[in-house]
Protein backbone atom coordinates (compact mmCIF):
# COMPACT_ATOMS: atom_id res chain seq x y z
CA UNK A 1 0.00 0.00 0.00
CA UNK A 2 1.17 3.60 -1.10
CA UNK A 3 0.88 6.46 1.29
CA UNK A 4 -2.23 8.22 0.97
CA UNK A 5 -2.21 11.60 -1.21
CA UNK A 6 -4.38 13.72 1.76
CA UNK A 7 -3.19 17.28 0.12
CA UNK A 8 -5.37 15.56 -3.05
CA UNK A 9 -8.57 14.99 -0.37
CA UNK A 10 -11.03 18.25 -0.39
CA UNK A 11 -11.38 20.55 3.16
CA UNK A 12 -14.98 18.54 3.21
CA UNK A 13 -14.74 15.59 0.91
CA UNK A 14 -17.91 13.48 0.36
CA UNK A 15 -17.72 9.79 1.81
CA UNK A 16 -17.56 8.41 -1.13
CA UNK A 17 -14.16 10.61 -2.51
CA UNK A 18 -13.07 9.45 1.22
CA UNK A 19 -13.11 5.73 0.57
CA UNK A 20 -12.20 6.53 -3.04
CA UNK A 21 -9.08 7.89 -2.00
CA UNK A 22 -8.02 5.11 0.39
CA UNK A 23 -9.06 2.84 -2.36
CA UNK A 24 -6.64 4.42 -4.93
CA UNK A 25 -3.76 3.80 -1.46
CA UNK A 26 -4.55 0.39 -1.37
CA UNK A 27 -6.68 0.41 1.12
CA UNK A 28 -9.54 -2.57 1.61
CA UNK A 29 -12.98 -1.28 1.18
CA UNK A 30 -13.68 -3.22 4.30
CA UNK A 31 -11.02 -1.66 6.45
CA UNK A 32 -11.54 1.86 4.45
CA UNK A 33 -15.77 1.41 5.80
CA UNK A 34 -14.65 0.77 9.61
CA UNK A 35 -12.62 3.89 9.82
CA UNK A 36 -15.08 6.08 8.32
CA UNK A 37 -17.52 4.27 10.30
CA UNK A 38 -15.12 5.03 13.44
CA UNK A 39 -15.01 8.70 12.59
CA UNK A 40 -18.86 9.32 11.76
CA UNK A 41 -20.80 7.38 13.83
CA UNK A 42 -22.42 5.84 10.23
CA UNK A 43 -23.17 2.28 10.09
CA UNK A 44 -22.48 0.49 6.96
CA UNK A 45 -26.03 1.16 5.07
CA UNK A 46 -25.65 4.81 5.48
CA UNK A 47 -22.38 4.36 4.07
CA UNK A 48 -23.93 3.24 0.74
CA UNK A 49 -26.82 5.56 1.32
CA UNK A 50 -25.50 8.84 1.92
CA UNK A 51 -22.40 8.63 0.17
CA UNK A 52 -22.63 12.17 -0.98
CA UNK A 53 -22.70 13.83 2.56
CA UNK A 54 -19.56 15.58 3.78
CA UNK A 55 -17.23 15.13 6.31
CA UNK A 56 -16.89 17.94 8.60
CA UNK A 57 -13.56 19.24 8.79
CA UNK A 58 -12.29 17.10 12.16
CA UNK A 59 -14.13 14.37 10.90
CA UNK A 60 -11.45 14.55 7.40
CA UNK A 61 -8.81 15.31 9.97
CA UNK A 62 -9.31 12.46 11.86
CA UNK A 63 -10.12 10.22 8.74
CA UNK A 64 -6.81 11.29 7.03
CA UNK A 65 -4.78 10.44 10.43
CA UNK A 66 -5.98 7.03 10.51
CA UNK A 67 -5.82 6.54 6.63
CA UNK A 68 -2.18 6.62 7.20
CA UNK A 69 -1.45 4.85 10.19
CA UNK A 70 -3.21 1.96 8.49
CA UNK A 71 -1.05 2.21 5.63
CA UNK A 72 1.90 2.38 7.99
CA UNK A 73 0.83 -0.86 9.15
CA UNK A 74 -1.16 -0.23 12.66
CA UNK A 75 -3.62 -2.79 13.21
CA UNK A 76 -7.19 -2.18 12.77
CA UNK A 77 -8.03 -2.53 16.58
CA UNK A 78 -6.04 -0.05 17.52
CA UNK A 79 -7.35 2.46 14.94
CA UNK A 80 -11.08 1.76 16.14
CA UNK A 81 -10.35 0.84 19.51
CA UNK A 82 -12.66 -2.74 19.56
CA UNK A 83 -12.14 -6.23 18.24
CA UNK A 84 -14.99 -8.96 18.58
CA UNK A 85 -14.35 -11.79 20.85
CA UNK A 86 -17.27 -14.40 21.82
CA UNK A 87 -19.71 -12.61 19.72
CA UNK A 88 -18.83 -9.35 22.23
CA UNK A 89 -16.83 -6.12 21.55
CA UNK A 90 -14.13 -5.63 23.81
CA UNK A 91 -11.88 -2.56 24.19
CA UNK A 92 -8.25 -2.91 23.55
CA UNK A 93 -5.39 -0.28 23.32
CA UNK A 94 -1.78 -0.78 22.70
CA UNK A 95 -1.18 -2.16 26.27
CA UNK A 96 -2.82 -5.49 25.37
CA UNK A 97 -2.81 -8.18 22.61
CA UNK A 98 -5.75 -7.89 20.28
CA UNK A 99 -8.21 -10.58 21.00
CA UNK A 100 -7.70 -13.12 18.14
CA UNK A 101 -10.70 -16.01 17.09
CA UNK A 102 -8.34 -18.98 18.18
CA UNK A 103 -8.50 -17.54 21.69
CA UNK A 104 -11.98 -18.38 22.18
CA UNK A 105 -10.46 -22.46 21.80
CA UNK A 106 -9.46 -21.73 25.06
CA UNK A 107 -12.94 -20.22 25.93
CA UNK A 108 -14.70 -22.98 25.22
CA UNK A 109 -12.55 -25.71 26.56
CA UNK A 110 -12.67 -24.01 29.19
CA UNK A 111 -16.49 -23.75 29.76
CA UNK A 112 -16.74 -27.23 29.00
CA UNK A 113 -14.60 -28.35 31.61
CA UNK A 114 -16.70 -25.96 33.95
CA UNK A 115 -19.94 -27.52 32.93
CA UNK A 116 -20.67 -29.79 35.81
CA UNK A 117 -19.31 -27.62 38.28
CA UNK A 118 -21.63 -24.97 40.44
CA UNK A 119 -20.52 -22.18 41.42
CA UNK A 120 -16.77 -22.59 40.02
CA UNK A 121 -14.27 -20.87 41.20
CA UNK A 122 -11.78 -19.38 38.02
CA UNK A 123 -8.45 -18.03 37.20
CA UNK A 124 -7.59 -16.08 34.42
CA UNK A 125 -3.15 -15.80 34.35
CA UNK A 126 -2.26 -12.88 32.11
CA UNK A 127 -5.71 -11.40 31.45
CA UNK A 128 -4.57 -9.07 28.98
CA UNK A 129 -7.52 -7.06 27.78
CA UNK A 130 -9.89 -9.32 30.13
CA UNK A 131 -11.35 -11.25 26.92
CA UNK A 132 -10.94 -15.22 28.83
CA UNK A 133 -11.97 -13.74 32.21
CA UNK A 134 -15.23 -11.42 31.21
CA UNK A 135 -16.43 -14.21 28.39
CA UNK A 136 -16.41 -16.89 31.58
CA UNK A 137 -17.77 -14.86 33.90
CA UNK A 138 -20.56 -14.16 31.54
CA UNK A 139 -21.22 -17.42 29.83
CA UNK A 140 -21.46 -18.72 33.56
CA UNK A 141 -23.05 -15.91 35.75
CA UNK A 142 -22.38 -18.31 39.06
CA UNK A 143 -18.43 -18.38 38.28
CA UNK A 144 -16.08 -16.74 40.96
CA UNK A 145 -13.73 -15.33 38.81
CA UNK A 146 -9.91 -13.95 39.47
CA UNK A 147 -7.64 -12.10 37.13
CA UNK A 148 -4.39 -11.33 37.02
CA UNK A 149 -1.34 -9.48 35.33
CA UNK A 150 1.49 -7.78 35.70
CA UNK A 151 0.83 -4.89 33.64
CA UNK A 152 -0.95 -2.17 35.31
CA UNK A 153 -2.25 -1.03 32.21
CA UNK A 154 -3.64 -4.05 30.76
CA UNK A 155 -5.57 -4.61 33.92
CA UNK A 156 -6.92 -1.43 33.42
CA UNK A 157 -8.35 -1.67 29.89
CA UNK A 158 -9.62 -5.67 31.21
CA UNK A 159 -11.36 -3.65 34.17
CA UNK A 160 -12.85 -1.37 31.96
CA UNK A 161 -14.26 -4.13 29.55
CA UNK A 162 -15.75 -6.00 32.34
CA UNK A 163 -17.59 -2.50 33.66
CA UNK A 164 -18.85 -2.01 29.93
CA UNK A 165 -20.09 -5.85 29.19
CA UNK A 166 -21.63 -6.39 32.41
CA UNK A 167 -19.13 -8.77 34.30
CA UNK A 168 -19.10 -6.84 37.81
CA UNK A 169 -17.94 -10.08 39.90
CA UNK A 170 -14.41 -10.32 38.78
CA UNK A 171 -11.63 -9.82 41.21
CA UNK A 172 -8.99 -7.96 38.80
CA UNK A 173 -5.00 -8.13 40.70
CA UNK A 174 -1.97 -7.06 39.70
CA UNK A 175 0.30 -9.77 40.07
CA UNK A 176 3.38 -11.95 38.81
CA UNK A 177 1.47 -14.76 38.00
CA UNK A 178 0.43 -16.40 41.21
CA UNK A 179 2.75 -14.57 43.32
CA UNK A 180 -0.01 -11.58 44.98
CA UNK A 181 -3.07 -14.19 45.08
CA UNK A 182 -4.48 -14.52 49.01
CA UNK A 183 -2.74 -17.63 50.71
CA UNK A 184 -4.90 -20.78 49.89
CA UNK A 185 -7.08 -19.50 47.48
CA UNK A 186 -7.78 -22.32 45.30
CA UNK A 187 -9.45 -22.72 42.23
CA UNK A 188 -11.71 -25.13 39.87
CA UNK A 189 -9.68 -23.95 36.19
CA UNK A 190 -7.22 -21.68 35.80
CA UNK A 191 -6.67 -20.59 32.63
CA UNK A 192 -4.09 -18.87 30.43
CA UNK A 193 -3.00 -16.84 27.04
CA UNK A 194 0.63 -16.62 27.98
CA UNK A 195 3.55 -15.10 26.10
CA UNK A 196 4.80 -18.16 24.10
CA UNK A 197 6.84 -16.45 21.12
CA UNK A 198 10.95 -17.50 21.34
CA UNK A 199 12.55 -14.55 21.73
CA UNK A 200 14.11 -13.72 18.11
CA UNK A 201 11.62 -14.93 16.39
CA UNK A 202 11.32 -13.65 12.99
CA UNK A 203 7.17 -13.08 13.76
CA UNK A 204 7.96 -10.58 15.95
CA UNK A 205 9.21 -7.64 13.25
CA UNK A 206 5.94 -8.97 11.54
CA UNK A 207 2.19 -7.85 10.70
CA UNK A 208 0.52 -6.94 13.86
CA UNK A 209 2.93 -8.20 16.37
CA UNK A 210 5.38 -5.12 15.67
CA UNK A 211 2.65 -2.75 17.29
CA UNK A 212 1.59 -5.33 19.99
CA UNK A 213 3.11 -5.08 23.87
CA UNK A 214 6.19 -7.05 23.72
CA UNK A 215 5.84 -8.22 26.82
CA UNK A 216 2.85 -9.97 26.01
CA UNK A 217 4.27 -11.91 22.98
CA UNK A 218 7.52 -13.47 24.12
CA UNK A 219 8.56 -14.68 27.37
CA UNK A 220 12.53 -13.41 25.94
CA UNK A 221 13.44 -16.71 25.99
CA UNK A 222 12.48 -19.96 24.70
CA UNK A 223 9.14 -19.57 24.76
CA UNK A 224 8.28 -22.18 27.08
CA UNK A 225 9.25 -20.16 30.10
CA UNK A 226 5.86 -19.02 31.35
CA UNK A 227 4.46 -22.13 30.61
CA UNK A 228 6.72 -23.71 32.80
CA UNK A 229 5.92 -21.23 35.61
CA UNK A 230 2.55 -22.26 35.42
CA UNK A 231 2.49 -25.33 35.47
CA UNK A 232 5.40 -25.13 37.78
CA UNK A 233 2.64 -22.78 39.86
CA UNK A 234 -0.75 -25.14 39.47
CA UNK A 235 -0.70 -28.19 41.69
CA UNK A 236 -0.77 -25.63 44.67
CA UNK A 237 -4.13 -23.46 43.75
CA UNK A 238 -5.90 -26.10 42.18
CA UNK A 239 -8.47 -27.86 44.16
CA UNK A 240 -8.21 -31.95 43.59
CA UNK A 241 -9.46 -32.46 39.84
CA UNK A 242 -9.26 -28.99 38.65
CA UNK A 243 -7.83 -28.08 35.72
CA UNK A 244 -5.24 -26.28 33.98
CA UNK A 245 -5.88 -24.93 30.26
CA UNK A 246 -3.01 -23.34 28.26
CA UNK A 247 -3.07 -21.50 24.70
CA UNK A 248 0.62 -22.31 23.27
CA UNK A 249 2.49 -21.97 19.89
CA UNK A 250 1.62 -24.50 17.16
CA UNK A 251 4.31 -26.00 17.60
CA UNK A 252 4.49 -26.09 21.10
CA UNK A 253 1.83 -28.47 22.06
CA UNK A 254 4.07 -31.72 22.79
CA UNK A 255 6.26 -29.68 24.88
CA UNK A 256 3.51 -28.16 26.66
CA UNK A 257 1.68 -31.95 27.20
CA UNK A 258 4.87 -33.09 28.92
CA UNK A 259 5.35 -30.57 30.97
CA UNK A 260 1.98 -31.03 32.47
CA UNK A 261 2.45 -34.61 32.61
CA UNK A 262 5.88 -34.39 34.68
CA UNK A 263 3.93 -32.14 36.90
CA UNK A 264 1.69 -35.23 37.64
CA UNK A 265 -1.56 -33.70 35.38
CA UNK A 266 -3.26 -36.61 34.37
CA UNK A 267 -5.66 -36.78 31.28
CA UNK A 268 -3.76 -33.79 29.15
CA UNK A 269 -4.73 -33.14 26.21
CA UNK A 270 -4.73 -31.11 23.55
CA UNK A 271 -7.76 -29.11 21.41
CA UNK A 272 -6.68 -27.94 17.82
CA UNK A 273 -7.83 -24.07 16.21
CA UNK A 274 -10.19 -23.14 13.49
CA UNK A 275 -6.79 -23.73 11.04
CA UNK A 276 -6.21 -27.63 12.58
CA UNK A 277 -3.09 -26.46 14.23
CA UNK A 278 -2.69 -27.46 18.36
CA UNK A 279 -3.43 -24.63 19.89
CA UNK A 280 -4.64 -25.50 23.89
CA UNK A 281 -3.35 -27.56 26.02
CA UNK A 282 -4.76 -28.80 29.33
CA UNK A 283 -4.65 -31.27 31.78
CA UNK A 284 -6.58 -32.44 35.35
CA UNK A 285 -4.84 -32.05 38.82
CA UNK A 286 -4.95 -35.56 40.49
CA UNK A 287 -8.26 -35.84 43.03
CA UNK A 288 -5.92 -37.86 45.30
CA UNK A 289 -2.47 -36.99 46.55
CA UNK A 290 0.34 -38.29 43.88
CA UNK A 291 4.31 -37.64 44.58
CA UNK A 292 6.37 -35.31 43.43
CA UNK A 293 7.04 -31.46 43.88
CA UNK A 294 3.05 -30.27 42.91
CA UNK A 295 1.06 -32.52 44.90
CA UNK A 296 -2.17 -31.65 46.27
CA UNK A 297 -1.54 -30.30 50.28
Amino acid sequence: MSSPNTAALPATPTLREAQTLAAMAGLPALEARMLLTHVTGLNRTQLITRDTDMLSLPQRDAFATLLARRLAGEPMAYLIGEREFFGRKFRVTPDVLIPRPDTEIAAEAALARLADVPHPQVLDLGTGSGILAVTLARERSDAHVWATDISPGALMVAQDNASALGADRIHFLVSDWYAALPPGLRFHLIVSNPPYIAEGDPHLAEGDLRFEPIDALTDHEDGLSDLRAIVGGAGARLLPGGWLLMEHGFDQARATRKLLEAAGFTDVSTVRDLAGQERCTGGRWPRTPTSGPNKPA
